[in-house]
């Protein structure tokens, strides 16, 4: 598959990354801001997420209903998400409409007007969201993984706040916040598939025209401090506990990064992984297992999340910490390891036929690096992981003592 890769930075500080692929129809358009819910003051707790919700109930070109239907209109697609760090409003379309989608999506991020009335209308629908996630236990568990590992840091709270945060929010609120965020040098428009990078460029310098000269990017993260490793556990009317063992991993800028990447497929990624092996199909201990890697700007994490019997759960932590001593222990085999790194050049190649996908790494490879990782380097790196890597991280990264466990129990095991 062909494709070329091009970056231009505007005078306002808007960056514009592009990969042009002729062979495709379709093609896929980001606009991400670098902001996040770790930006926000403790009173601002989820005012990331909740501008996120608020900018598709109009803007000074159009309705609601209007933002609704535009992509929809022509067989497209409109969405937004906000993480910790940055927040993306993306569509997909197919290639002839690629200036409807740039349109739209700049338009929701430049000229959002939030309604009064919408405001109050949508906390209760952030709630419902809220309530959503308290209900969806394992992904609640992470919650509570999250403020183990990093306390009262704002690394440590959800990205959609609390109740109590954001009832209290109000409109000159959101505004001050969009306008202290939503500058120029704070934006990345990314767009990956049969789109023209020049066009792109002139479109985008329009919808920027007369913001010149708007201030600088002002992130002024401080990265979260150390902590203990500590032991959660709290209790739901739910028929299955949900356990997450977990510590602080690596950053994004980490060398050794991709040598962690290999060393999670090979712990819990897949169903040969060790952990699917040696927990779920040995012992029919669970349905669900998998390991996680997490990589921020200044911190990171790594983990297992199970799903499994409440009476089960003890015996549970010891057959993973018994994995994780045995990788620091054995270097893994050459089978093993080729397998992993497949493994991770296979998902790498596969999510590349997907032009939304190539329109997010695009996005967070120049938040993150500010330049452009090509295949055949990311390739490469993969490649380049030793048996002697695994095993040297295993030793470090996967030591028990780091490591704090967190149990959600179904009510009526003790």
């Amino acid at each position: 598959m062909s494709f070329r890769f091009q970056k231009t930075r505007l005078s306002s500080g808007v960056r514009i990354v592009t990969e042009q692929i002729p062979s495709v129809r379709s093609v896929s358009v980001g606009v991400w801001i670098a902001v996040g819910s770790r930006d926000e003051s403790d009173q601002e707790a989820g005012m990331c997420h909740f501008i996120e919700h608020m900018v598709f109930k109009g803007t000074t070109k159009r309705r609601m209903h209007h933002i609704a239907q535009r992509m929809e209109n022509v067989g497209g697609y409109l969405n937004a998400f906000t993480s910790k760090e940055y927040t993306c409003f993306y569509a997909r379309c197919l290639d002839e409409h690629v200036s409807r989608a740039l349109d739209t999506v700049l338009d929701l991020v430049l000229n959002p007007v939030f309604p009064e009335r919408e405001i109050e209308r949508e906390k209760d629908v952030v709630v419902e969201e809220m309530k959503m996630y308290e209900d969806t236990p394992d992904e609640f568990v992470f919650d509570l993984f999250d403020s183990a590992l990093y306390g009262t840091h704002a690394m440590g709270r959800p990205v959609i706040g609390t109740e109590e945060s954001v009832r209290a929010f109000d409109r000159q609120r959101l505004l001050d916040f969009l306008h202290r965020h939503y500058t120029p040098a704070n934006i990345v428009v990314s767009v990956a598939g049969n789109a023209d990078h020049e066009a792109v460029v002139r479109f985008v310098e329009k919808a920027f025209a007369g913001r010149e000269g708007a201030t600088p990017a002002t992130q002024q993260r401080t990265p979260p401090p150390s902590r203990k490793p500590e032991s959660i556990s709290s209790d739901r009317p739910i028929q299955q506990a949900h356990i997450i063992l977990g510590a602080r991993g690596m950053h994004v800028h980490d060398q050794e990064r991709v040598g962690l990447s290999v060393l999670n497929t090979i712990l819990g990624g897949g169903m040969s992984s060790r952990l699917n092996q040696n927990i779920r199909e040995k012992y029919g201990y669970c349905y669900n297992i998998y390991s996680f890697v997490n990589l921020h700007s200044d911190t990171g994490d790594i983990g297992v999340y199970m799903g499994t019997d409440g009476r089960k759960v003890d015996r549970a932590f010891k057959l993973i910490q018994r994995e994780f001593a045995r990788l620091g222990e054995k270097p893994v085999s050459k089978t093993e390891l080729q397998r992993a790194i497949n493994q991770s050049k296979g998902a790498i190649m596969l999510g590349l036929e997907n032009m939304s996908s190539r329109m997010m790494r695009m996005g967070r490879q120049e938040l993150y690096y500010g330049r452009y990782y090509s295949l055949d380097e990311i390739m490469d790196l993969v490649e380049g992981v030793t048996s002697q890597d695994i095993q040297r991280l295993s030793a470090s990264i996967l030591d028990a003592e780091r490591f704090s466990d967190i149990r959600l129990l179904p009510q009526h095991h003790h």
